[in-house]
């Protein structure tokens, strides 16, 4: 089955470890922002095996600024799946680092700002 060539772009601005574990499931622009939404792939939990979990929605959304790209302020609305054990009803997630700590900014893109001007700003100053 072919690629949707839109999403396959989208793929291109994320930071990797979001290709490989999220869907990119909406993109919205307009003149200002560019909002990419993804939600994290039914593929389980790593240390259990097919049939321990189930489904059980998803966190509420998080939002991690990113890279502007074409002088829009570019943010990634991030839907982190959780699963519950079978046996037990507990409640399981993956644990991720997508973003620079202390910040809503992608890693990469924390480290950018770090460079250039040295520290990390507020994150308000680049709202």
């Amino acid at each position: 089955m072919e690629k949707n060539p839109y999403i396959e772009l989208a793929e291109c601005l994320l930071p990797e470890e979001m290709v490989e574990y999220f869907d990119v499931v909406k993109v919205e622009k307009t003149r200002e922002t560019l909002d990419v939404t993804l939600e994290e792939r039914n593929n389980g939990v790593e240390g259990y095996k097919p049939g321990e979990l189930r489904p059980n929605g998803f966190y509420e959304e998080s939002v991690v600024r990113d890279y502007p790209v074409r002088w829009r302020k570019m943010s990634f609305h991030i839907k982190r799946r959780r699963w519950v054990e079978t046996g037990t009803g507990k409640s399981v997630s993956r644990q991720w680092d997508l973003v620079a700590e202390g910040t809503r900014f992608s890693k990469e893109f924390a480290a950018f700002l770090k460079g250039l001007l040295g520290q990390i700003p507020d994150y308000g100053a680049l709202s």
